[in-house]
């Protein structure tokens, strides 16, 4: 039965005040624990390699900012969200019941209290988060040092644009966009308060805005044109920074339009600003507002149409002659910027106008007895089958090139360290206990002489010859006496030889990088050698001796096993962080790290050696230039991949060079750049991390290379800047260009030819000089223009030589050379042949100065068996082209006395025929020059005819197929049947 009466909400039951609290605890933990285990067990890890002050400064600096900002950040908007409360009106008498302002004033009433806590709170940790990312910016800024130069235009030192100008920039767009929010939060807020009503005429409702409106907004936007004030103050300076369509820095038009503008507009807002405050006075926001729209239509008649004229009718008539000072301005900065100033780089003109004899070139000792045909790109299969004893070893996709001394005589070596490879182990290899606490480390140092093999191939078939002759330093060679006494006699007998840091050994999929060592209270667990365990005894490693640690890792690698295993005792350490470049990125966070680091053997131990650069992203009139884009090349089609502190750059030195222990993970950081006013301000930053230059020893030295991204940002630049004259650096046609490589994969070939470590004739004494090379052609043509070099030997390290080809005569560039090589007869046959159960590998095309004014190009070519799992490849032949001429051989000997040089000078290798090959005399004409077409000497003859010779090759072909259901040794007869039946052929079409 109805009463009349409606029934009564269901209470909503809320949550107990407790149990709010216990989500709430449980939440933070969820997402504060990690922050906090990983904080610790970083602070763990940088006392372990001695840096913990960099950490304990770099988190103080962090958390300082972080609470600057937030408290900044929050203050001015409470602030403008509590005077925005504090004035609103006390009734809303003249305001329509039903106006959502009405409503939205009940609504705030309510909630004012969280609104004035919570959205400053938003905001201030947001800025808090932005603001500990600019602690490098604040650092450099309080312990800045002078440059000792000064720009062009307003003679301030560099240092102020390194150093102050960011900081200043920071704080001035900081508080910029803080003024923004609080006046947005003053408009709004004051409108649905009540404060600011707007008119309708149709309703006869007047417009209104109390006194605390007009004050506070009045306030804020002339503390906000203040702040444009400095802005536009600023933006003289950076307006060196500009970039042209020719150039980088202020042009014409920018120093004679624009800049004057700045100024012009400075006053402008100076006077909007005087307007805005005086609105307090005079109850007038129509004053600042007409400053507003006058500031607005001053900066589109003077900020952009004057200059815009200017460029039309002044400038654009007269580029050359109104823009060379400022281009001028920019080939100064950018060398400097990129140590490419006259007294780094020498050019010799006109390099090769005269040429060179082929007894010249023959001559070129140092060059020809060190041409190099092991490529590292290529071979680290071979390394991989040849050395790597177990499955669990490995080495690195791309092997490095050294030097050592050999006889008395510089050599480069491909080297690697055998490392153990993670993700090579195999069924219970990957059980927990095995991959972390048994399988821990690698063994031993590898080199293999770049400019020979073991003996000449003769066959792609052959299982013979072609392969690198290794030396080995590690626990069974160190134990076998003669092996022993090769290593120490090169100078890479490793007295330590287990490797717990390197590249390969941290690339585990998964991250779990890790490794238990130390004593776990019984007999030693880490493999070693097939009759031997290890107990790891080096300084490296965190103690995870107590449980606090323990869970810690656990938590870190979430891996319960750190905690329950009895592998890990009380005296057992975790090595982690275990790759050298990011153990220096680490103690060195305001390092940018090289794409390559590579192994050296120094004072008997293996270390990791890793160069590091100091960056800015901009200085005055300086080219800026991308540090992912510039490196690109056909072998690294992404670029670099290193942690970048700016990708685009205008500045960069090689300021530091790092060493990383293979053992002990030791991290120590050298100076290398005295001069450098960045590294000076880092290390006023971080005092006594970086050893200074006196402590490199000179065995490090001997193993110092020139950086491979810092040489490529160089030779991109210096395809442009090695033009002085201002009218033909804006014509362009003087420019160079780095040239593809033709010797990449498909897809590949139009990406940069990648530089190249040689030894080679050093450009002013002609002793043997390790080197960086890199080849020139001309801008969109593929002619040689130049080549650059730049040496790593100690008396001369970094100093670069550029040999500028004359410009009326035509040198082949890289491409038009492999096109040649590649075209001959010789080398078709053979490889239509070869291609069907081969793979066929080019290897770096090398182009190399000889003889004083000549270009020889050597192109080694591997082949690997198709569908063969253990197949990897071998030298199978070696192409050179000079002067037009190709050789094609087994060995560089044979090649090079194809094209008419002498080989005498070149390295020997085992399986060159006994009758050497007699160069041929090129005839000459009237004049004493070549000609155009030279019949190259065949290498060796025999005798019969080419169909003779096919029979043979099928018939050994046909024994071949039969000896695969035979035994091995008549296999191995059959395959050398084959040999010298295509050896036969070769012989016989070579001369055709």
């Amino acid at each position: 039965m109805a009463t009349g009466l409606s029934q009564p909400s269901p209470s909503i039951n809320r949550p107990p005040r407790v149990l709010s609290w216990i989500i709430g605890i449980i939440a933070a933990l969820f997402i504060l624990a990690p922050l906090a285990v990983g904080f610790y067990t970083d602070w763990l890890w940088f006392g372990e390699v001695d840096f913990r002050g960099v950490f304990t400064k770099v988190l103080l600096v962090r958390i300082a900012l972080f609470f600057v900002f937030a408290l900044v950040a929050g203050f001015v908007v409470w602030l403008a969200g509590f005077f925005t409360w504090r004035n609103r009106p006390d009734s809303l008498e003249n305001v329509d019941l039903n106006s959502p302002v009405h409503q939205y004033r009940q609504a705030l009433d309510k909630s004012v209290r969280g609104l004035l806590i919570g959205i400053p709170v938003i905001v201030g940790v947001f800025a808090g988060f932005i603001g500990q990312g600019t602690w490098r910016t604040v650092m450099m800024f309080l312990n800045a040092e002078p440059f000792g130069q000064t720009d062009a235009q307003f003679g301030h030192d560099l240092g102020f644009y390194a150093f102050t100008l960011p900081l200043l920039r920071l704080l001035v767009d900081t508080f910029s966009m803080l003024l923004v929010v609080a006046f947005i939060i003053g408009l709004v807020g004051h409108y649905l308060l009540g404060s600011i009503r707007i008119g309708n005429q149709a309703m006869g409702i007047k417009g209104h805005i109390s006194r605390g409106a007009r004050v506070q907004l009045a306030i804020t936007g002339g503390l906000w044109m203040l702040l444009q004030v400095a802005s536009y103050f600023l933006d003289r300076y950076t307006l060196l920074y500009a970039s042209q369509e020719t150039f980088t820095g202020a042009s014409y038009t920018d120093i004679n339009a624009v800049l004057p503008a700045k100024i012009i507009l400075m006053i402008i807002a100076a006077f909007v600003a005087v307007a805005f405050f005086s609105a307090i006075v005079l109850k007038d926001l129509r004053i600042p507002a007409l400053g507003v729209v006058l500031l607005l239509l001053s900066s589109f008649v003077i900020g952009v149409a004057w200059p815009l004229l200017m460029e039309r009718f002044s400038v654009q008539p007269n580029r050359v002659a109104k823009e060379s000072e400022y281009i001028a301005r920019n080939i100064e900065a950018t060398r400097h910027s990129y140590g490419l100033t006259d007294d780094q780089v020498t050019y010799l003109d006109n390099w090769g106008s005269a040429g060179a004899s082929d007894d010249d070139v023959a001559a070129d000792e140092a060059t020809i007895s060190n041409i190099r045909l092991l490529d590292p790109e290529i071979l680290a299969p071979t390394f991989t089958q040849m050395q790597q004893l177990r499955n669990f070893y490995g080495f690195p996709e791309t092997l490095n090139v050294d030097r050592y001394q050999v006889d008395g005589e510089l050599r480069d070596f491909v080297v690697a360290a055998r490392e153990l490879d993670p993700n090579a182990l195999r069924e219970n290899q990957r059980d927990w206990i095995n991959r972390h606490t048994v399988y821990t480390h690698g063994n031993g140092f590898i080199a293999a002489q770049a400019n020979t093999v073991d003996e000449a191939a003769q066959d792609a078939g052959s299982t013979r010859g072609g392969f690198p002759v290794f030396t080995v330093s590690d626990l069974q060679s160190n134990a076998a006496r003669e092996a022993s006494e090769e290593a120490e006699e090169l100078g890479i007998k490793v007295d330590q030889p287990r490797i717990y840091y390197g590249p390969v050994i941290a690339s585990s999929t998964d991250g779990a990088d890790y490794a238990i060592v130390g004593d776990n209270g019984s007999d030693p667990v880490e493999y070693d050698t097939d009759n031997s365990f290890f107990t790891y005894d080096g300084s490296g490693g965190v103690d995870v001796g107590n449980m606090i640690n323990r869970a810690a890792f656990a938590l870190r690698y979430q891996e319960m096993n750190l905690v329950l295993s009895d592998r890990v005792h009380g005296d057992s350490k975790i090595i982690f962080e275990r790759d050298p470049r990011a153990r220096v990125e680490k103690v060195a966070p305001w390092l940018t790290t090289d794409s390559k680091t590579y192994p050296a053997v120094i004072d008997g131990r293996i270390k990791w050696i890793v160069d590091g650069y100091t960056t800015l992203s901009a200085l005055p009139y300086s080219e800026q230039t991308s540090l992912t884009e510039t490196t690109v090349d056909a072998l690294n089609p992404d670029g670099t991949n290193q942690r970048l502190i700016t990708d685009e750059v205008g500045y960069i030195r090689n300021s530091v060079k790092a060493t990383v222990d293979a053992y002990d993970g030791t991290v120590e950081l050298y100076e290398f750049d005295t001069e450098d006013p960045v590294l000076k301000v880092w290390q006023g930053i971080f005092p006594d991390t970086v050893n200074p230059e006196s402590e490199i020893s000179e065995e490090l030295r001997q193993h110092m290379r020139y950086p491979e991204d810092m040489f490529k940002v160089q030779r991109e630049l210096l395809a442009r800047y090695h033009v002085s004259d201002p009218g033909v650096f804006f014509t362009n046609d003087a420019f160079w260009s780095v040239p593809g490589d033709p010797t990449a994969p498909e897809g590949r070939q139009e990406l940069n030819q990648p530089p190249y470590y040689v030894v080679a004739s050093d450009p002013e004494t002609q002793e043997s000089s390790f080197q960086l090379i890199t080849p020139y052609r001309g801008l969109n043509r593929e002619f040689l223009s130049a080549h650059m070099t730049v040496s790593s030997d100690p008396e001369t390290y970094g100093k670069m030589t550029v040999r500028v080809l004359p410009t009326n005569t035509q040198t082949q560039g890289p491409k038009q050379a492999q096109d040649a090589m590649m075209s001959s007869d010789q080398v078709a046959r053979d490889r239509t042949l070869w291609e069907g159960s081969n793979d066929l590998h080019n290897g770096n095309l090398l182009t190399l100065p000889v003889g004083g004014g000549e270009i020889l190009y050597v192109e080694p070519i591997y082949s690997q068996r198709k569908n063969q799992e253990s197949a990897f490849p071998k030298l199978l032949r070696v192409l050179v082209s000079y002067k037009g001429r190709v050789g094609y051989a087994p060995t560089i000997s044979e090649s090079l006395a194809q094209v008419g040089i002498d080989p005498r000078a070149a390295q020997d290798i085992a399986g060159t025929p006994t009758a050497p090959t007699t160069p041929a005399e090129p005839e000459t004409g009237e004049e004493g020059q070549t000609p155009e077409e030279d019949t190259p000497t065949p290498p060796a003859t025999a005798a019969g005819t080419e169909g003779e010779a096919i029979e043979r090759i099928n018939e050994a072909l046909s024994n071949l197929e039969t000896a695969q259901n035979g035994s091995f040794e008549e296999y191995g007869k059959a395959l050398d049947e084959l040999d010298r039946a295509v050896e036969e052929y070769q012989s016989l079409t070579a001369g055709n």
